[in-house]
C-alpha cells in the first residue's frame, strides 16, 4: 500500500490493525493507496451481491465511505478524527464478477469539512457508480 511520507504513525497503525475496520475486512476491500487528496482502493464482487447476483448496490457505498472517510482522517491529523455527515452515491451500470476500483479524489480539504468524490470502475475502467460523501473534521 502507497501512503503519504509526512501520515501520522498513529493514524497508520490504526489503519493497518484494522484494516480499516471490521466492515471493510468482511467485504474483502483492499487498500492500494491512501492520502487526503488522492486514495486508491479494490473489492471483489463474490461475496457482496443481491439476491440476483448484482454487486450491492450498498457495498458501492461502503467502498466510497471508507476511502472518503480516510482520506479525511489523513486530512484532519493526529489531532481531529472525521465522521461523516452526508453521502450519496449513483449508480450507472451493475456488474456481476471480478473487481471493483474505488478511486478516491478531494473535493474540497477544509479546516472542519472534507468532501471526496469516489468513483468505482470495473476491471475495463467503465464507471460503475459515483459517491459524493462530506466528513466532518472533530477534535480528540
Amino acid at each position: 500500500m502507497q501512503l503519504p511520507p509526512d501520515l501520522d504513525p498513529e493514524l497508520y497503525r490504526r489503519i493497518v490493525e484494522s484494516g480499516g475496520g471490521g466492515l471493510t475486512q468482511k467485504m474483502g476491500v483492499e487498500f492500494l493507496e491512501l492520502s487526503a487528496e488522492y486514495s486508491v482502493a479494490r473489492m471483489p464482487v463474490e461475496g457482496n451481491t443481491q439476491v440476483v447476483g448484482l454487486l450491492h448496490g450498498g457495498a458501492h457505498v461502503v467502498l466510497g465511505e471508507s476511502l472518503g472517510s480516510i482520506s479525511s482522517a489523513i486530512h484532519g491529523g493526529p489531532t481531529k478524527y472525521a465522521v461523516g455527515i452526508e453521502i450519496n452515491a449513483t449508480h450507472s451500470r451493475s456488474i456481476t464478477e471480478g473487481w471493483v476500483t474505488g478511486t478516491c479524489r478531494s473535493l474540497v480539504l477544509g479546516r472542519t469539512l472534507c468532501t471526496h468524490e469516489i468513483v468505482m470502475t470495473d476491471e475495463q475502467g467503465r464507471r460503475l457508480s459515483t459517491v459524493r460523501m462530506t466528513n466532518m473534521l472533530r477534535d480528540l
